[in-house]
């Protein structure tokens, strides 16, 4: 394998994708949703209770998190977008079918009324975030075959399946929809979780950050060191790629056909929350539209440089990657 620095077709300057070849782009997004809720107000004073800040609640706004962002970051883009997943019979899960419905999101819920809906719950002030509070627990067996089965009828309406792992349960059965998929001839991407890659197997593009990577490979002392684990895991696990997210450094595309790097686009970072979502979504949806790998992480890394400089879970349009 050969090592491509600062390669060219993955500058920042790509070339333009007409509108309607993204609009042709039909991709499924299947994992664990969750509503991110923002509660935004003041600080004036310190509690007599304990020595933590009083927040003054003046503003509340929900977004759509996990695996529901990612299937409105590739609507954002203008591709058509399903999202297979579970979802509680309560407010929150009420809430996500209403943005999802704003998104331009097709959703595809299995309803799971013994289920909480996954909420986090941050409490900001100044635009700084003081604290994360989280409502989460694991969907019934039930849900999970019945999203199962509902899998297998949509996998022919769509061209990309894009697993986004937030390990709350939704993607129990991801072996077997991988395998299914590639079976169909469908490209698979999955944004991993944990230390057990193993559910991943067959995977067409794995895009795991710095630290989910080390997490399985260890510490890396080398680029040549990296390229030697990332080979190792890519033929034992049968992932066709891996893209590695590398925050400030960029992204880099290990494949059959060499290394690839992409250096970060230079923006002012606000946010880094979501900005996963944001690169895995736009190579979906760039496989989706006919377009190479390479063409894809090249869009991707302009996308992340642009939602990086956005609070909390966003979005980047098409306009907005192309401007």
């Amino acid at each position: 394998m050969t090592a491509i620095t600062d390669n060219a077709a993955l500058a920042p300057d790509v070339q333009v994708v007409p509108r309607e070849q993204f609009a042709r782009s039909r991709v499924l997004v299947v994992g664990d949703v969750m509503l991110d809720r923002y509660w935004f107000g003041d600080v004036n004073r310190i509690s007599p209770e304990a020595p933590v800040p009083v927040v003054h609640v003046q503003r509340q706004e929900d977004r759509l998190g996990g695996a529901a962002n990612v299937a409105r970051n590739a609507a954002a883009l203008g591709a058509q977008a399903g999202l297979l997943c579970v979802v509680g019979h309560d407010e929150p899960g009420e809430r996500i079918v209403t943005l999802l419905g704003e998104s331009n999101v097709h959703a595809h819920l299995e309803r799971d009324p013994a289920l909480p809906t996954t909420i986090k719950l941050r409490v900001l002030s100044r635009q700084q975030q003081l604290l994360r509070v989280d409502f989460e627990n694991t969907p019934a067996h039930e849900a999970l075959l019945a999203g199962l089965a509902r899998f297998d009828a949509l996998l022919p309406s769509h061209d990309v399946i894009l697993m986004s792992d937030y390990a709350k349960g939704g993607l129990t059965h991801v072996t077997q929809m991988i395998s299914t998929a590639r079976a169909a001839g469908k490209s698979v991407l999955v944004d991993p979780k944990g230390d057990d890659w193993e559910r991943y197997r067959g995977a067409s593009v794995i895009t795991p950050n710095r630290a989910e990577l080390r997490e399985v490979v260890g510490t890396w002392k080398s680029e040549d060191d990296l390229l030697a684990r990332v080979t190792k895991l890519r033929h034992e696990l049968q992932f066709d790629a891996l893209l590695l997210t590398r925050s400030e450094e960029g992204m880099t595309l290990f494949s059959d056909e060499g290394v690839l790097h992409a250096p970060a686009v230079a923006r002012e970072v606000y946010d880094v929350s979501g900005a996963g979502d944001t690169v895995i979504a736009t190579v979906a949806v760039s496989l989706g539209a006919g377009l190479s790998l390479v063409q894809g992480v090249a869009l991707a890394n302009r996308a992340a440089g642009i939602v990086v400089g956005k609070l909390g879970t966003a979005t980047v349009d098409y306009d907005e990657l192309f401007q």
